[in-house]
């Protein structure tokens, strides 16, 4: 998607035909994210798709194009926590860290392929904005069976 000019991130995503997700809630106890001044951290967010975590293993029962899918669905995630943390995505002013955490099999290798997914996501709503550093980390298991988990840094 091309970025347009003055159009908000929700009008964006309103283009992209999709819409935010309810913030995901903790499963332990911890928030979901926290501030320092102008910094916000998120906790983890696993990709949701209609009300059940996506779960399963890159390179063994989840082909690359269903991680790609199922990271746009935690990074819808990650932004309705910013939404919930802000107010209006139009607040955050920048993405400075997006961490994606992938539940690989063995000889898996294709993590930044995947976690491509949020990164393009983030950006098309976002614009400019959504721009951000990564790490993509291979893992051997993560919580509720879910093929993978996102962590983001983000400054309003």
């Amino acid at each position: 998607m091309i970025e347009q000019p003055g159009a908000t991130p929700e009008e964006r995503l309103s283009q992209l035909g999709l819409e935010l997700p309810p913030p995901p809630m903790p499963i332990a106890g911890y928030v979901p994210f926290t501030y320092a001044g102008e910094l916000i951290v998120t906790s983890g967010v696993l990709p949701i798709r209609d009300g059940s975590v996506i779960q399963g293993r890159l390179g063994e029962d989840i082909t690359v194009e269903e991680g790609v899918e199922a990271a746009r669905a935690a990074a819808l995630g990650l932004l309705a926590l910013l939404a919930a943390a802000v107010g209006r995505l139009e607040r955050i002013t920048g993405l400075l860290l997006l961490t994606g955490y992938v539940r690989s099999a063995p000889d898996f290798a294709r993590q930044p392929e995947v976690i491509d997914g949020a990164s393009l996501l983030l950006t098309e709503v976002l614009g400019d904005q959504g721009r951000h550093a990564r790490a993509s980390v291979g893992v051997a298991e993560l919580p509720r069976g879910a093929c993978l988990e996102l962590q983001l840094t983000a400054t309003r």
